[in-house]
């Protein structure tokens, strides 16, 4: 399985960015769809996740702010993010799980893709 991440850039606080992410290969295999982002000088964390069953679990610090979608194919999952703060600036990251458990931990995701960076500044 391969993920594409795409969709980062510059916004300015209380803006919005939407992020996707492309699943190829072996996607069948693939339950759960999820996103982390790791700050600067700052541990990688969870930001959302979404089962096959529509299924999502949110990070408290985005709570309200972000939505985690997904298509019907089940191929590319999206992150919608509203009300951006300057705390939301680092490379986000997709990752994608067999397993059927939702999870916030990156244990629980086998597949990860490459980041893209936000960045919420004025």
């Amino acid at each position: 399985v391969q993920l594409q991440a795409s969709g980062g850039g510059l916004v300015q606080p209380g803006g919005s960015l939407r992020l996707s992410c492309a699943a190829s290969g072996s996607i069948f295999s693939i339950n759960v769809m999820g996103w982390f982002r790791q700050a600067p000088g700052k541990e990688r964390e969870f930001v959302a996740a979404v089962d096959w069953s529509g299924g999502m679990i949110y990070a408290d610090s985005v709570k309200g702010r972000f939505t985690i979608s997904r298509d019907n194919a089940k191929t590319t999952v999206y992150l919608q993010m509203n009300s951006l703060k300057p705390d939301d600036t680092a490379v986000y990251y997709c990752a994608a799980d067999p397993r059927l458990t939702l999870s916030m931990r990156m244990e629980g995701y086998t597949y990860w893709g490459q980041g893209t960076l936000v960045t919420v500044s004025s």
